[in-house]
């Protein structure tokens, strides 16, 4: 009984100071690709709670140790959430500028594959590139070495995936390296 009171005292005591207990990990899709909620997927299989938000903005980042882009350019997901490309790219920059200024490690996820790569892809991923602690791309996402050269020159793990369901092994290693699992 006391520890259910403690419990009901917690929530109280969050719902009136206003203190909100984030997930360790920010989850958002830079281009509005559904990839974002295939990465979600496979973060639950590991245990991991997200704070995820398709429209994430640098005010939802607080106490999260991780943000990660999953990164892949859909105009129809732009389109039905009522942005454009600019806007996107915007919101891409602000919100991993928000994370890297809090300290926080960004991984940059790219799941779509070749199918999910082209000249507006590449702008989020070069946006979100910048400011990567770690990239996670699948097996034809990376031919044209865009996200090993990214990577060159700056001490960021660059892992590889045969697919979606194939980030769970390098999602656990760099999560366990970065204090989350």
């Amino acid at each position: 009984m006391k520890l259910k009171n403690l419990a009901v005292a917690l929530v109280l005591l969050s719902c009136l100071t206003g203190v909100a207990f984030a997930a360790p990990v920010a989850l958002t899709p830079m281009g509005q690709s559904p990839d974002g909620m295939m990465v979600r997927v496979v973060l639950k299989s590991l245990a991991v709670e997200t704070d995820y938000d398709a429209l994430m903005k640098p005010e939802a980042l607080s106490d999260q140790k991780v943000l990660i882009a999953v990164v892949g350019a859909s105009s129809k997901g732009m389109g039905a959430a009522g942005i454009n490309q600019d806007d996107e790219l915007a919101r891409a920059k602000a919100l991993c500028e928000a994370a890297a200024g809090k300290g926080m490690k960004v991984l940059v996820m790219h799941v779509g594959g070749d199918g999910r790569r082209g000249d507006l892809s590449n702008k989020f991923i070069e946006t979100a590139g910048a400011y990567a602690d770690g990239f996670i791309v699948v097996e034809g996402g990376n031919a044209d070495g865009i996200f090993t050269k990214l990577a060159e020159g700056r001490k960021v793990e660059l892992l590889s995936a045969p697919n979606v369901k194939g980030t769970k092994e390098p999602l656990s290693t760099l999560l366990k390296g970065w204090g989350v699992l």
